[in-house]
């Protein structure tokens, strides 16, 4: 450690010799590696200093300002900080916390470990205070390291790149809980970087990082009020479990963390399934138990190891300034105040500043009462101009030549720095702002605490998208939008679980500088934005179908249009209506509702108690003392979120704000009802079709073919958009029209059907000839073999003195053999048939090796022809040749996911166009009802 730059190295290692590379040398001992004269052109130098370990020797560099000394005090010890661990408490285990160990020269370092997931965090500031700001500068990097659970990283480049949603997630989780700790007026600006080095897939890190993150402050130099730590609390079978494992977090009813001191709460943020307010409670007070044991074991530490806090850097306008913005603008800020709108309220506001900004850092400001102060006699020793001159000999002036008159004091201006006197006037607007709630009892828009914006909202105003609302609340307004997929479009997530997380719902929320009437970038989402758009996301989950009700990935696209505050409580309720009016059949409707909150009431002239608000803006939220966000319907909670600018709240508090919220809720929940023109709750006809089969597991391959031809093939000829296989037999088909779909449907269950001994398959196409006979297609994608002696009663030299190829026939499966290729018969549907003739015995010992060669042939002649792979891939069969029913070869579910219009039209014309496309039909003895098996003795294939 560095003590005095320009003179000496302290170590201060106790019982240690501080020895040279060199044996049998001490330091100082080779002036040529220890001793430095003084050189005036060295800006910097290094001194390397040694000290004997078990193993060999290591140096510390350290640079030297220029001129400095000639020698190194050789008595001094080189120090590093000591370690120090301690073990926590945390619900029904413990967590370690280690310090000094690793990252020694940042200003605050720990790692903290659960299991055998690790979490380092480090803290760092800048050496020289940046320029002041009434937003503190501090910067927070949360990085989950692939090695952390023995991976790699994908992609070309095979390392971590730029933050993930759900990191920029965590480094918010960590902000929030910090910032409303920090010493006002210190502006050096602090890093807080966070890496999962351990994760054992069973404890969260997250919670963990953010405990990390405010032992890390508490031990470093940076001047904070409290010692801030985070749990995380589940709720299984009516139990509450602090940081409960990943496999408890999955039968869990509650996801709360919360951040807080040892006397106060912070943050909580979590996600519910329509949970009680009481329950939430009960869960943050369980929460603020847990967070109060790790401070106080925390505070002890600091008490160890903690370093001094620069509370010598901390720098605050002037005390009089406050008094002298509220004498030049507190008339003008009442009225201004008092006007309704955002955009000419913000312009009045900032003409005002620039009006202070001038008096108090370019004219001057000038006290009125020392400006009108009465005259005062001062001694005048200067002769008046207006006297006559008289001529005074040297040494012969007395005390009657000096003129005693009364003059008037010249006030001398006033001048405070332009940064200053921003943050001041700031201040004074957010007290006047209060005062103006807590005394008047009215907002700036004229309305009580517990008052709604009007709402209006629409649904339907985008055609071509598949569902759309337009929701407004005052001055807030969102324009939320829904696209229907398949499961391509579902959203992937890279994650240290190991498998890729694909998400079928997923909320974007967007929030351009148009909406709040300015100019800015435009590019990637900010971290606000992720944020807000998770809440909203994990807000509507809960009230979604099941996948097998609704098979479609659904994304849901928030643009806020308009924005004075609740713009992420605004895309829930638009979401809400947006869901509704694509189809989706919601479980019931949800709304979102931001409050606020006067917590010191009584230096605004009240009674001391806080005044909770409902519904706030964007004035309120900024010169407030809470934002908490809560979403749900009257039955309970489905997300929250709060974030607090003060010391903290206790429960009391957020209970009274959790039952405002909810007459809030009930009261929006109305107005969306009367949305008009209101949800349409059917599918687009511009969404897509997605049906639904199920068959064998074992038949999947067959879908697929190989190297995934097959399935292609099938998408080319039919024109569907994707076909989607599972390893369990499900089979998604996702289409644009019926007819395409249907089709598809058609293919997929002739490849997957079971042929069984005895079915007849009429009007089939002959699709190739081979000199020991023909190749039949009994169903599309499905062929085979008719030998050239079951082509006739008769004696034939060759198959084309019989058919054609192009020609259609009726056949017969007369044998499936072990490898699952048909065999086909049309003699044995011709009326000549005898079963005695000689013709029966025509080549027929070499059936079996002529199907498999036929096979082979036939592969062949499709790949010239272009023609789609067609190799039967039937199960083997067993020596019975038993007819197997319908209804185990296919389990189609015969729902289409969309509301057709006009369908019975369609469905007409859709059956009567399938009926001329696909001529082949099959006819069995087995008679079953199920509508795709046998119907009056024949099943329609094709």
């Amino acid at each position: 450690m560095l003590v005095n730059r320009c003179t000496s190295i302290l170590c201060n290692t106790p019982n240690s010799a501080l020895l040279s590379p060199f044996p049998h040398s001490k330091l100082g001992s080779s002036p040529s590696c220890h001793r430095f004269p003084r050189k005036p052109e060295h800006r910097s130098f290094s001194c390397i200093l040694w000290r004997k370990q078990s193993k060999g020797f290591f140096g510390i560099r350290a640079l030297e300002e220029p001129r400095v000394a000639e020698s190194v005090a050789s008595d001094d010890a080189l120090f590093f900080p000591q370690s120090y661990s301690v073990k926590i408490p945390v619900g029904d285990r413990h967590i370690l916390v280690e310090t000094g160990h690793i990252g020694r020269q940042a200003s605050g370092a720990v790692t903290v470990t659960d299991g055998e997931t690790i979490v380092h965090t480090s803290v760092c500031l800048a050496d020289v205070p940046s320029e002041p700001s009434d937003f503190f500068p501090l910067y927070v990097n949360y990085q989950e390291r692939f090695s952390a659970a023995g991976r790699t990283s994908g992609g070309f480049f095979k390392r971590e790149g730029r933050a993930k949603d759900h990191e920029v997630l965590i480094c918010r989780l960590i902000d929030r809980p910090l910032r409303p700790t920090m010493l006002k007026g210190f502006y050096h600006e602090t890093q807080i970087l966070s890496w999962v080095l351990s994760y054992d897939g069973l404890h969260s890190p997250d919670s963990l990082a953010v405990t990390a993150a405010g032992i890390a402050v508490a031990l470093s130099e940076v001047p904070n009020s409290e010692t801030v730590a985070g749990v995380r609390i589940g709720l299984v079978d009516d139990k509450y479990i602090v940081n409960p494992t990943m496999k408890e977090m999955e039968e869990s009813e509650l996801d709360l963390l919360l951040a807080g001191t040892d006397n106060a709460i912070l943050m909580i943020e979590g996600y519910c399934n329509f949970l009680q307010e009481e329950k939430l409670l009960r869960a943050v007070e369980v929460g603020q138990d847990a967070v109060r044991v790790i401070c106080n074991e925390v505070e002890a530490l600091v008490k160890k190891c903690g370093k001094p806090k620069m509370l010598d850097a901390i720098k605050l306008p002037p005390p009089e300034l406050y008094k002298h913005v509220e004498e030049i603008a507190g008339d003008e800020l009442v009225k201004v105040l008092q006007i309704r709108n955002k955009i000419p309220r913000r312009k009045a506001l900032s003409s005002l500043e620039e009006n202070v900004l001038n008096i108090l850092t370019e004219e001057g400001y000038v006290k009125p009462d020392v400006a009108s102060g009465p005259a005062e006699t001062v001694p005048d020793l200067l002769e008046d101009e207006d006297e006559d001159e008289e001529v005074v000999l040297d040494g012969e002036v007395d005390e009657g030549d000096v003129h005693i008159k009364p003059t008037s004091r010249k006030a001398t201006p006033l001048f405070f720095s332009e940064v200053d006197v921003k943050l001041v006037f700031k201040e004074v607007t957010s007290k006047f702002l209060r005062k103006r709630i807590v005394e008047g009892g009215r907002r700036s828009d004229g309305r009580t605490p517990d008052e709604i914006r009007p709402i209006n909202s629409r649904c339907g105003l985008l055609p071509r998208a598949h569902g759309s609302a337009l929701f407004t609340r005052g001055e807030t307004q969102s324009l939320a939008v829904v696209t229907l997929g398949d499961r391509q479009m579902a959203q992937r997530i890279d994650n240290l679980e190991g498998a890729d997380e694909l998400k079928s719902f997923y909320l974007q929320y967007s929030f351009p500088p148009s909406c709040v009437g300015e100019v800015g970038r435009i590019g990637a989402p900010s971290r606000r934005e992720i944020g807000h758009g998770m809440l909203a996301e994990r807000a509507l989950e809960p009230i979604l179908p099941s996948d097998d009700d609704f098979p479609y990935t659904v994304r849901v696209e928030s643009t806020i249009m308009e924005s004075n505050g609740s713009s992420s409580m605004a895309s829930i309720c638009g979401g809400c209506l947006a869901l509704q009016d694509a189809g989706v059949p919601t479980k019931c409707s949800i709304a979102g509702i931001a409050m606020g909150m006067v917590l010191d009431t009584e230096e605004c002239g009240g009674d001391g108690a806080p005044l909770i608000l409902s519904d706030i803006t964007g004035s309120e939220d900024a010169s407030g003392d809470m934002d908490f966000k809560v979403a749900g319907n009257e039955e309970g909670i489905t997300a929250f979120q709060m974030d607090i600018k003060v010391g903290g709240i206790t429960v009391p508090i957020m209970r009274k704000a959790l039952l405002q919220a909810r007459d809030g809720r009930k009261l929006i929940l109305d107005e969306m009802l009367k949305c008009s023109p209101p949800p349409s709750k059917g599918l687009s006809k511009y969404a897509p079709l997605i049906h639904i089969m199920k068959v064998k597991p074992e038949k999947v391959n067959a879908i697929i073919g190989s190297g995934g031809k097959k399935v292609k093939s099938i998408i080319e000829e039919t024109g569907v958009e994707a076909i989607d296989t599972q390893d369990d037999g499900i089979v998604k088909i996702t289409a644009k029209d019926l007819s395409s779909l249907e089709k598809t449907k058609a293919i997929i269950s002739s490849l997957t059907m079971v042929p069984s001994v005895g079915d007849v398959y009429r009007n089939c196409e002959i699709k190739s000839i081979a000199p020991y006979g023909v190749f039949v297609e009994i169903a599309p994608g499905r062929e085979g073999l008719c030998h050239i002696s079951e082509l006739s009663s008769n004696w034939l030299a060759k198959a084309e003195d019989a058919v054609n190829v192009g020609d259609r026939i009726d056949v017969k499966l007369i044998e499936v053999n072990n490898k699952g290729q048909l065999r086909l018969s049309r003699r044995a549907l011709l009326p000549d048939t005898d079963p005695g003739s000689p013709s029966e015995k025509q080549d027929t010992g070499s059936t079996t090796k002529d199907i498999v060669a036929s096979q082979k042939a036939a592969e062949k002649g499709s790949a010239k022809k272009g023609q789609p792979d067609s190799k039967v891939s039937a199960p083997k069969l067993g020596s019975s040749h038993k007819s197997t029913p319908a209804e185990d070869t296919l389990l189609p579910q015969k729902k289409f996911i969309r509301r057709l219009v006009g369908s019975t039209r369609d469905e007409h014309n859709a059956n009567k166009d399938t009926s001329k496309k696909s001529s082949s039909k099959a006819v069995s003895t087995d008679s079953s009802k199920d509508e795709t098996s046998l119907v009056n003795g024949e099943a329609n294939i094709g």
